[in-house]
């Protein structure tokens, strides 16, 4: 492990756009070593005032829809117009080992060369949402460091894989044609939640097959009741692997922004999630802390042995245990 730098050089190098020091500061914030915690919260206090003027793109979708090919040729047409572009692609993690291939960089060619992007691949470790917990603060760090535009990629679509919603300005679902009911292949509620869908692989034999989608997912998006932003979901196709679409997407979007800090949604929605940002975090912290008690520690593994031999239910053990840390985190 390289070894840590003083909160200062962290924050000089994050918001001098030092992209060996980003990562280094972002390393530092998933850490999950508490000795790194009180050094993460002082590098995220300096560099707090550098952040919140990018926007940010969350992107998801079902497996096999093309998400790093999408972000790969929607980036850099982003780039191409000026952008400074930071990618955080998160990817899932093994639930035997906990390893991740982290190989997004691999399949996100032209980014990774492209000297106005910065990748960064961070393994999900088991968090639920197809983000990490560190992604908000990784998200603030890019920021801080000049990138204008966040790209938030989540490990795909799922019942539980909707956090990304609440960190980003705009959502973006990507979807598939031709791989059955289309109106059947994804939850509803992350339909309801996304800003944009987007119809990859529209191309060749397929392209008649995506423009059928696209007018099955227009008539769906109607029998929605609109979103609070007043905003009216649009669906597009495209094909990343042609870099067809591109343009159109980012005019939707830059329509989506325009209409959005108009009326002041954006900004309320970012007072929100800077809200939800600090409950979570209250949430993991306190659950980290319940762990780590060597009270808890000493009792824990004799509960889990009364439930297994059944002994006790789950709720009666979490319930005592809860108990005992309370006691004595009182005194």
């Amino acid at each position: 492990m390289a070894p840590r730098l003083s909160p200062q050089a962290y924050i000089d190098g994050v918001c001098a756009g030092d992209r060996m020091v980003l990562s280094r500061a972002i390393t530092l914030v998933e850490s999950a070593l508490p000795s790194d915690r009180a050094l993460a919260a002082a590098v995220l206090e300096g560099c707090q005032r550098r952040a919140g003027t990018a926007f940010r793109l969350g992107i998801t979708g079902v497996p096999g829809v093309g998400k790093s090919t999408f972000i790969d040729a929607y980036g850099t047409y982003l780039t191409g117009i000026g952008h400074r572009l930071a990618v955080l692609a998160i990817d899932p993690s093994s639930e035997i080992s906990q390893g991740s291939i982290l190989g997004d960089k691999t399949r996100m060619d032209r980014l990774s060369r492209d000297p106005q992007a910065y990748i960064r691949p961070s393994p999900a470790r088991g968090s639920l949402g197809g983000v990490t917990r560190a992604t908000r603060e990784a998200i603030l760090l890019c920021e801080a460091a000049g990138f204008d535009y966040i790209i938030i990629e989540t490990v795909g679509v799922g019942q539980s894989e909707v956090a990304v919603h609440s960190m980003v300005d705009f959502f973006l679902l990507l979807m598939l044609a031709g791989a059955g009911d289309e109106l059947q292949g994804i939850k509803k509620g992350i339909m309801e939640m996304a800003d944009g869908l987007a119809i990859n692989k529209a191309d060749g034999e397929n392209l008649l097959r995506a423009q059928q989608a696209r007018a099955e997912y227009e008539t769906a998006l109607h029998l929605f009741p609109a979103s609070d932003s007043g905003w009216l979901p649009r669906v597009l196709t495209c094909s990343a692997i042609a870099d067809a679409g591109m343009a159109e997407i980012a005019a939707m979007i830059s329509d989506y922004r325009m209409v959005c800090t108009a009326d002041g949604w954006l900004e309320k929605q970012r007072h929100a999630q800077a809200k939800t940002w600090m409950h979570e975090t209250i949430g993991h912290l306190l659950l980290d802390q319940f762990y780590a008690h060597p009270l808890i520690k000493k009792n824990l593994i004799q509960k889990e042995i009364d439930v297994l031999e059944g002994k006790i239910p789950p709720t009666v053990a979490a319930t005592q245990l809860i108990a005992l840390y309370l006691q004595q985190t009182a005194k």
